[in-house]
């Protein structure tokens, strides 16, 4: 499963974080935020040990959303000890996603 992140421990679990951790940026009521879901989820699980795959919900965490210029969603962001590093907008095949990961992690 996903970790979820939120406003109150965005710092403390992704910015603070020594590593590699992807943040699905997504709502509820986005079709292809619900389409990306699963492969998300997949992704947790395949990457397990070594990185953190976390999903924020824009509507009830604004304010991470806002800090990040989140304009578009489903936006996937890729953190390296706290730092944004690489950016994915849009639904996407989980093997671009996790080449993009990939490069990260190496």
């Amino acid at each position: 499963m996903p970790m979820t992140v939120t406003d109150q421990n965005f710092k403390s679990d992704i910015l603070d974080y020594a590593g590699v951790s992807f943040v699905d940026f997504w709502a509820a009521w986005c079709g292809p935020c619900r389409m990306l879901a699963p492969t998300v989820e997949e992704l947790a699980k395949e990457y397990e040990g070594r990185a953190q795959i976390a999903k924020l919900d824009v509507d009830a965490n604004q304010k991470s959303a806002t800090d990040f210029g989140v304009m578009s969603i489903p936006t996937m962001i890729i953190f390296k000890d706290g730092k944004e590093v690489d950016r994915l907008v849009g639904v996407m095949p989980k093997q671009m996603i996790a080449e993009r990961l990939d490069k990260w992690i190496a």
